[in-house]
């Protein structure tokens, strides 16, 4: 095993997600869309003009042109050119459309001065140990156009401007990965942003839980303990579990077992490689434990899940992130304006 470069890599590096291709809304005058929240993530950006957006009752955002969002919400999410607005169905919006943009609000037939352009497409994690380390995020994020973080995105946008409207061969594969890129763009720049992230996220970027994840992560395999973790990053065994489970959200030793059993089954899907040698590798010290533990992880056994990684389930009763593709999601390979216009 090669040590990884830094966890955020590492856990990137072991998503299996399907990105649906991006849609967009097109609104202009006094205009207001409430959508509910599927089982999915949903990364979106601005691209002109300017909106409020909250989620599940929270503070609202106010994005500009060139501001990404991430959102994570539970219930709904609402989009609109004002606070006091009202609100109609945006599924019903989108249901209506024959496209993959959608336009919403006063005509304004003598121009698009004054629009508002929004993007977004939908992430699902179809790995449910991955989607658990990701499950403390925020319901809404903003990366502000302005911050160093966004430096990087900011190009994505504009091979998003082009996208937008094109009829163009592959047009539904390069929405898809460019939502793909823009969604790990979103988390890195929320680990370097001055306001710690929630979650996981935010426990990368706190120097001591960010360095016990970087050599938890670096020697998965050592049998370790608490109280040599805390060592690693000068805490007490009880102020360091303390501070773990806080940003974290789990244990440590949780978190490592469910980290070891994620970067185990990328190897089990990735070769021939038996179930015995890859549990060696991993630290275990028999064939029968590794598969106790990984079935308590994942729900299914290590043969099952080389061959079937989305029945993988995890071991608390299933939430939003787990591997359950919402019904009217579509296939991202279908007709992009027939798809699309479900998908907001």
């Amino acid at each position: 095993m090669e040590p990884p470069l830094d966890p955020l890599s590492d856990v990137f590096a072991s998503l299996n997600v399907r990105t649906g291709s991006f849609s967009g809304l097109d609104a202009g005058g006094r205009w207001g869309l409430r959508f509910r929240m599927r089982d999915h993530i949903k990364i979106g950006a601005v691209l002109s003009g300017s909106c409020l957006l909250s989620a599940d009752g929270g503070e609202p955002l106010w994005l500009t042109a060139g501001d990404c969002f991430l959102l994570a919400a539970h219930e709904e999410f609402v989009l609109s050119d004002g606070p006091r607005t009202p609100l109609s169905s945006g599924e019903a919006a989108f249901a209506a459309a024959t496209g993959r943009i959608v336009r919403v609000g006063d005509d304004n037939r003598g121009g698009d001065e004054g629009r508002t352009l929004v993007i977004a497409g939908s992430v699902h994690f179809l790995d449910a140990t991955v989607a658990l380390l990701l499950s403390g995020l925020p319901p809404a994020s903003a990366i502000r156009a302005d911050t160093p973080q966004a430096r990087a995105i900011q190009p994505l946008l504009t091979l998003f401007r082009d996208e937008v409207g094109a009829v163009r061969l592959g047009a539904s594969v390069m929405s898809a990965r460019l939502t793909e890129i823009l969604f790990i763009q979103a988390m890195r720049a929320l680990v370097a942003g001055e306001e710690p992230a929630a979650g996981w996220l935010g426990a990368l970027g706190d120097p001591r839980i960010g360095g016990a994840l970087l050599v938890m992560h670096q020697q998965a395999a050592r049998r370790w303990t608490v109280a040599e973790l805390g060592r690693e990053v000068g805490m007490s065994r009880a102020g360091f579990a303390a501070r773990f489970k806080q940003l974290v959200g789990m244990p440590p030793l949780v978190y490592l077992q469910r980290w070891r059993v994620l970067a185990a089954g990328k190897e089990l899907r990735g070769g021939e490689r038996t179930v015995a040698a890859v549990a060696a590798d991993w630290g275990y010290t028999s064939e029968s434990a590794f598969s106790n533990a990984f079935k308590r992880v994942t729900g299914v056994s290590p043969a099952r899940y080389r061959n079937d990684p989305a029945a993988a389930a995890p071991e608390q009763p299933r939430d939003r992130f787990s591997p359950r593709p919402h019904p009217s999601d579509g296939d991202p390979r279908e007709d992009p304006a027939r798809t699309n216009a479900q998908v907001f």
